[in-house]
C-alpha cells in the first residue's frame, strides 16, 4: 500500500470534517512523499483542499505544522500499539501471548507510515532535534510503560522472572524490532508476512530464554 492510499478526508462535505485533522493528514502525504525541505504549504493546503492562510491560522508556519504532524503520527502509533499490548494477559499462556501481541507489534512498526515518521526524523533530527522528544514522550515512552506493566503481571502469575520490567520490556522490543531495520531496507522493502511470524518468533524465543520460568 502507498502512502497515498491513506485517505485524506477531503470530500465536498467541509462542514462536517475537522479541517485541522484534514490539514494534518495532508502534510503527512506531502511531508512523507517530498520531505520535509521540498514541501511546501501551499501543496499542503491543495492537499487538504483549503486556504493557505487557513493552515497559517492553525499552526503558524510550516516547521509548526511538521511538529504538529509528526505528534499526530506519534498519538496515532500510541493507540495502535497499546491496542496489541492491551491483549498480552497473564491468564493466557505466556508463549502464545507474547506470540499475538509481538507480531500486532511488529505490524505496527513496520507499517507504512510508521516507516515514513522515521526517515522523516533521521532528515530532520539534526535541525530539530526535539522531534525524537516529541515521539518519546507521546509514544515510545507510554508504550515500554505499558508493555512493563503487562509485563509485571506476567511475573506476578509466574509466567516470567523479573527483576525490572522495565528493562525487559526493552530488550523484547529490541529483540523484536531491530531485526526489520536490516531486512526492509529501513523501509524500502516490504516484509511479508511469513518473516513478521519469523521475526517475532525468534524474540520470543530469545526473550524466554533470559526471562521465562526454568
Amino acid at each position: 500500500m502507498s502512502l497515498s492510499s491513506y485517505p485524506v478526508r477531503v470530500t465536498g462535505t467541509r462542514g462536517r470534517i475537522d479541517k485541522r485533522q484534514a490539514i494534518l493528514e495532508a502534510a503527512f502525504t506531502v511531508f512523507a512523499r517530498d520531505g520535509y525541505r521540498a514541501a511546501s504549504v501551499d501543496t499542503v493546503a491543495a492537499t487538504a483542499g483549503v486556504a493557505k492562510h487557513t493552515i497559517y491560522n492553525h499552526f503558524g508556519d510550516k516547521q509548526s505544522l511538521f511538529r504538529a504532524a509528526v505528534a499526530a503520527l506519534a498519538d496515532d502509533a500510541l493507540a495502535r500499539n497499546l491496542a496489541a499490548i492491551e491483549t498480552l494477559r497473564p491468564e493466557r499462556d505466556p508463549v502464545e501471548a507474547l506470540t499475538e501481541v509481538g507480531l500486532k507489534l511488529a505490524k505496527c512498526y513496520c507499517d507504512e507510515k510508521s516507516w515514513a515518521v522515521r526517515r522523516l526524523l533521521q532528515a530532520e533530527l539534526g535541525s530539530m532535534p526535539e522531534l525524537q522528544d516529541i515521539v518519546r514522550e507521546r509514544a515510545t515512552d507510554k508504550v515500554n510503560d505499558a508493555l512493563a506493566d503487562r509485563l509485571a503481571r506476567l511475573a506476578l502469575a509466574g509466567h516470567l522472572r523479573l527483576s525490572d520490567p522495565a528493562v525487559a520490556a526493552e530488550q523484547f522490543g529490541a529483540l523484536l524490532t531491530a531485526p526489520f531495520d536490516a531486512r526492509s531496507r529501513l523501509g524500502t522493502r516490504k516484509i511479508p508476512f511469513n518473516e513478521l511470524a519469523e521475526v517475532t518468533q525468534n524474540a520470543v524465543q530469545t526473550f524466554l530464554r533470559a526471562f521465562g520460568v526454568r
